[in-house]
């Protein structure tokens, strides 16, 4: 695979399932080189028989279907012309669509009720004078902003506390739609979602009076007007999707406790509560073996029997179901591995997910009730004739004996090869059984890839998570990082005497760690969109605030690659994104400053416009370069 190639990964979406379980509409997302941009399109196949998928839209915009329950419609999210995404309906077999909404700055999940009268969907609202809504004044002319909570931007939207996400419904019936707004205040509001009997609403909101300075997000419902608005529960959680059961006495919603040390190295579970908020929540998974993966569209559905859920495991994510009972989730979907997205059908006789795996960007599968399970798109086809190098699974034992498992992703022919050393992000989130572009990319160019999850990684228990939460994963995971390496170089085909260690965000941090305690093992170090400086980071970073949680602001200075930069003698990259608020460009300027000052050869790469997601969603233009930079400094370096 050679970086052009991404441009062939045809990827499907979350699925919609039509009512009566026979159809299956998806969007379907690929980039444009030739417009330095990416397409969405619909397209739908049939869940039953050999018929292939055919294409429903053109775009170049459209995400999010979903059916009517009367099978009818169609409702998604489509973008015209750059503008912001607004909500269409269209006949569920194709046909032409109508537009819904005219909102200033789009919408977002939209979600029928039972009985197909109404649909509810998410919008954020302006302030007045902002955001456009005054025809000539610019972002520059707008007056200033009252900062008073520590949560004020986001990294991809800028300021929000301006222009609070809310909840809305509307009659696609009528000739001239009128959508009204149904929560109030200035809070932000997740994904709604109807009663089974189309009278109420459920949704996540953190509406306290400590909101954006804490961590809780409570699970709210109201009436279909907005009014008897309740609170299901009651802090100690941080909610993040939420939705009723069948029968509608309970809404299941995906949470993790925040009461305890580090947070964020905390997994997400399933949890229910009473819709009529008679008694507390309760967990419905163990959260000693149990990783929801809280960012998915919609990671949860609730059928007859129990939610189905997409959980984390060993690098694989795995589709489950927990029973309402609270006994024993049993598998529906497992394997080496892992789940995109998914629909069921209410009492589960047809699941369709996602599925994609080391050599497999994606499919769609089907899953009738009684049959095996069966494939029923190949956008893979776009894929052959590219060598995909496979992941070659390994486990290294650290020095106090802990097993860390990993993989390594190798060039085709004989070595020996140059070995990158790559991290991930998060921390607590996990490499897998899925088809890599970077791996892919620098292993056709010649390297062996080495990645795995060191503790401080989800998909491996509670335990593995918070073994690292001590220092953030600073001193404690570089034995694990180095073990997992030593492994993989047992294998003679690996150069041991050409090695870069390299990764982004929290891989960057680990980068700069692993530089400057460990720097004679590697021959260069490429550092991207990482945090380096707690003391900054906790100031200026988008979620920085939050820092406080996890580490006690005694140790910053301890757990920060800058405080070592000095330490620091082997060849540096430094790749930032402009407008990175995760991990604010700062960061990367006081890296490269350092470095300079302490005469180590450093290259700062920084990409304009872009924020903390460049090698996932930026400009294709922008991604492309950034391999071009990668690959021509591990050339010159390695």
């Amino acid at each position: 695979m050679r970086p052009g190639d991404l441009a062939k990964i045809r990827s499907p979406d979350t699925p919609a399932l039509s009512p009566d379980g026979s159809h299956i509409v998806f969007a379907l997302s690929f980039i444009d080189l030739r417009a330095d941009g990416y397409r969405s399109q619909l397209w739908t196949v049939p869940s039953v028989g050999t018929a292939g998928p055919r294409k429903l839209t053109d775009g170049p915009s459209d995400t999010e279907p979903a059916f009517s329950p009367d099978g009818r419609w169609l409702a998604f999210c489509r973008a015209v012309g750059g503008g912001a995404p607004q909500l269409w309906v269209m006949p569920a077999g194709g046909g032409a669509a109508r537009c819904l909404t005219d909102t200033a700055l789009g919408v977002s999940a939209p979600f029928w009720s039972p009985d197909s009268s109404l649909i509810t969907f998410r919008a954020r609202v302006p302030e007045p004078g902002r955001y456009g809504t005054v025809e000539g004044v610019g972002p520059e002319r707008e007056g200033p902003r009252r900062i008073t909570s520590l949560a004020y931007r986001e990294d991809g939207l800028g300021y929000f506390r301006d222009r609070p996400a809310h909840v809305f419904v509307v009659d696609p019936h009528v000739e001239l739609p009128s959508p009204v707004q149904i929560s109030r205040g200035p809070y932000d509001h997740g994904r709604a979602t109807f009663s089974p009997d189309s009278k109420r609403l459920a949704f996540v909101a953190a509406r306290h009076e400590r909101a954006g300075e804490d961590l809780r997000v409570d699970v709210w419902t109201c009436a279909v007007d907005g009014s008897d608005l309740r609170a299901l529960t009651a802090g100690g959680l941080r909610a993040r999707t939420v939705q009723f059961t069948p029968d509608g006495r309970n809404v299941c919603f995906v949470a993790k406790e925040v009461v305890d040390e580090a947070p964020s190295f905390r997994s997400y579970g399933v949890w229910l509560a009473p819709s009529d908020g008679s008694a507390g929540p309760r967990e419905l998974t163990d959260p000693a073996d149990t990783h929801v993966l809280p960012w998915a569209t919609e990671p949860i559905a609730a059928v007859a029997d129990g939610v189905v859920y997409a959980n984390e495991r060993r690098g694989a994510v795995e589709l489950l179901l927990a029973p309402y009972d609270g006994t024993t989730p049993r598998t529906l979907i497992g394997g080496r591995r892992q789940v995109y997205g998914f629909a069921a059908g209410r009492d589960l006789t047809m699941l369709v997910a996602g599925v994609g795996s080391d050599t497999c960007s994606g499919e769609l599968v089907v899953k009738a009730a009684g049959n095996d399970e069966r494939r029923v798109t190949d956008f893979g086809a776009s894929l052959r004739g590219i060598r995909l190098a496979p992941m070659e699974e390994i486990t290294a034992t650290a020095p106090d004996g802990y097993p860390v498992h990993g993989w390594t992703v190798r060039p085709a022919g004989a070595g020996p090869h140059p070995v990158l050393l790559l991290i991930h992000g998060g921390p607590h989130v996990q490499f897998g059984w899925e088809l890599f572009d970077e791996a892919q990319v620098y292993a056709a160019s010649g390297y062996a890839v080495v990645m795995g999850n060191p503790r401080g990684s989800s998909g491996y228990g509670r335990a593995h998570g918070q073994a690292a939460a001590r220092d953030w994963g600073t001193a404690s995971v570089a034995p694990d990082l180095l073990s997992l390496l030593d492994e993989a170089l047992l294998d003679g085909d690996l150069d041991a005497g050409r090695i870069a260690v390299m990764g982004g965000s929290y891989g960057g941090l680990m980068t700069a760690w692993l530089a400057a305690h460990h720097g004679s093992r590697f021959k260069t170090a490429i550092a991207e969109r990482g945090t380096y400086s707690f003391d900054s980071f906790a100031a200026t970073a988008d979620h920085g605030w939050e820092i406080a949680y996890d580490l006690d602001p005694s140790r910053w200075a301890g757990c920060s690659p800058l405080t070592y930069a000095d330490r620091i003698r082997i060849p540096t990259l430094i790749i930032h994104s402009e407008q990175d608020l995760t991990c604010p460009l700062e960061q990367a300027q006081r890296l490269f400053s350092a470095l300079k000052r302490a005469g180590t050869p450093v290259e700062f790469v920084i990409f304009p416009g872009e924020g903390h997601g460049l090698s996932r969603s930026g400009l294709p233009s922008h991604r492309l370069a950034r391999f071009d930079v990668i690959l021509e400094w591990l050339a010159r370096r390695l």
